[in-house]
């Protein structure tokens, strides 16, 4: 029932703030294109509701044609040096800015305001059973594991902060949720993962 609510409210919300939307996505995308003239967006194809397939927006904040490099355990690199981040996507992602354009996946529905983090469509074959139950919900802009960890855990780390959300999932618990976000943002928390640990990084091969 919450489902169908929270899909009303998304809608909603997403209607009310899509001219505030446009006007940053003006200004975002001038100084993107100042920075190194490539597009303004980047299009990621990611796990959606029920284990569809869709275009997820973001603002561009990598250099044209930069490697895919991953972890080991399939999440995507990232790191404060990382060369293939241009100068204003350095901004963009520790501020979050980069996640805006995903308003327009939530007015289309592939996307909730909060919700699991979806991930690369590759991962999809490899989730349990228990994992699965992520694809109940629509993935979120933000999410529970985003508020507390952002980008500092694994895959299977998120997976398991994932379920929990959906199985707590109600509407007090995702307003508790913005506010762990905001807070997150401000303090510019957990933005990479620990560059003291060794992991593999590997890049993923087009298919």
């Amino acid at each position: 029932m919450y489902n169908r609510i929270k899909r009303f409210i998304d809608f909603l919300i997403s209607l009310i703030i899509l001219p505030i939307l446009l006007l940053l996505i003006i200004i975002v995308g001038i100084a993107i294109k100042l920075d190194d003239g490539g597009p303004v967006f980047y299009f990621g194809e990611r796990i959606g509701y029920h284990g569809k397939i869709f275009k997820m927006f973001k603002f561009r904040s990598m250099k044209v044609n930069a490697p895919d490099l991953r972890y080991d355990d399939g999440s995507t690199y990232n790191a404060e040096n990382d060369p293939r981040v241009t100068k204003v996507g350095k901004f963009l992602r520790r501020t979050s800015l980069d996640e805006v354009p995903q308003f327009f996946n939530v007015l289309l529905g592939d996307m909730a305001f909060i919700g699991p983090r979806p991930d690369s469509a590759f991962y999809l074959s490899e989730y349990t059973d228990e994992e699965r139950v992520i694809l109940s919900v629509r993935p979120g802009i933000t999410g529970y594991n985003q508020a507390i960890n952002r980008n500092s855990v694994s895959t299977k780390e998120k997976l398991q902060n994932d379920i929990i959300y959906v199985n707590k999932m109600s509407f007090f618990f995702d307003v508790k949720i913005i506010f762990m976000t905001i807070v997150s943002v401000l303090h510019s928390k957990n933005i990479y993962r620990d560059t003291n640990k060794e992991e593999t990084i590997v890049e993923l091969e087009e298919k």
